[in-house]
Order: structure tokens, then sequence, then C-alpha cells
């Protein structure tokens, strides 16, 4: 089993982040793991895109041009990545500022309204846990076991104390998926 993600959307947004606690996920179960992060010099609001390759083989090379799924979170990423999924592919992304909704018929869609779920659920920082979770659901490529475990390596330990949050975010994630 190979798996190659790109995770893309404005910086801010938590991206890179859930491209790490992803890459830990898949270590935390034995795989091989490439985690190759891409930003601009703005710190948020500007571009942000990480790849993430989880495999049962060694991994050749970490760069890509087309990808198994594709995550997106903003209409500049979906613009320039909707047609990087491969045909047999998956695309998961949040409505919430896409003005124009991925159009392809080769390839699975759903979306996760991750922006308006933590936004009922008052912690708007949730939103990337939510959008992990949704994908998970999708496509269970790590167990939600190693997710906590991969939090737990990625977050400072200061922060430990916001891993339950995390996985209830990720777990809203699962249980609102939609296929579009």
């Amino acid at each position: 089993m190979t798996e190659e993600i790109i995770i893309a959307g404005f910086g801010g947004q938590g991206v890179l982040s859930m491209g790490k606690i992803l890459a830990y996920s898949g270590i935390m179960q034995d795989q091989e793991v490439a985690w190759m992060p891409s930003y601009g010099p703005e710190m948020r609001g500007g571009t942000a895109n990480v790849t993430v390759i989880l495999s049962d083989a060694r991994i050749s090379s970490p760069v890509l041009t087309r990808y198994d799924t594709a995550i997106i979170l903003n209409q500049q990423s979906m613009d320039k990545f909707e047609n990087a999924v491969k045909p047999g592919g998956m695309l998961l992304y949040d409505p919430n500022g896409i003005t124009r909704p991925p159009a392809r018929d080769d390839i699975a869609i759903y979306k996760i309204e991750a922006t308006r779920l933590a936004a009922e659920a008052g912690n708007p920082k949730s939103f990337n846990m939510i959008v992990l979770g949704a994908f998970l659901k999708v496509k269970p490529i790590v167990i939600l076991d190693n997710v906590e475990k991969g939090l737990a390596k990625s977050l400072p330990a200061r922060h430990h104390h916001l891993i339950p949050v995390n996985i209830e975010a990720i777990q809203s994630g699962m249980n609102h998926v939609e296929k579009s």
C-alpha cells in the first residue's frame, strides 16, 4: 500500500501540522513516510502545502506531480491541484471559500464543512483535525490509536492536554464527511 497525498490551503489553516501528524501516525504504524512542506514567506494568509507519502515499501522520492489524494482548503489550491489527482483518486475539500467546486468525474469527491463545524464547536483551531478525521473516514490508512500517538509526538508536551480535544475533532470530521 502506498498513499501519495497533497494537503493545500492558506498558511494558518494547519496544513503543515495536519501533514506532520499524518506522517507521525504512519511512523507509529511502522510505515515508510515522506513529509515535504512547501510554503511562502508569509506566516499566515500565504499559500501552504505539504506532500505526505505513506507506504509499506521504500519511498524513492518525495517529489510528486500526481497524487492519490488531494485535500484542498482554498480556491487557489483547488485551481492548482484538482487536476493533479490521479484518475480513480480522491479529492476532499472544505467548501468555505471555494467559489468553483471540483468538477471531475473520474475521481471520488468528498466535502467536509470543517470551518462551520469548528466554529459551532467553539474551537476554530480544531479545523485541521476535523479535516483529518474526514480524510481518515474515507481512507483509513492509519488507525486512530496511531493518530493519537502521532499527536503526542508532534505536539509540544505543554499542549498534550489538548490531545482529547483533537481526537474529538477528528471524530467529528469522521461523522460529517459527505460524498459530493
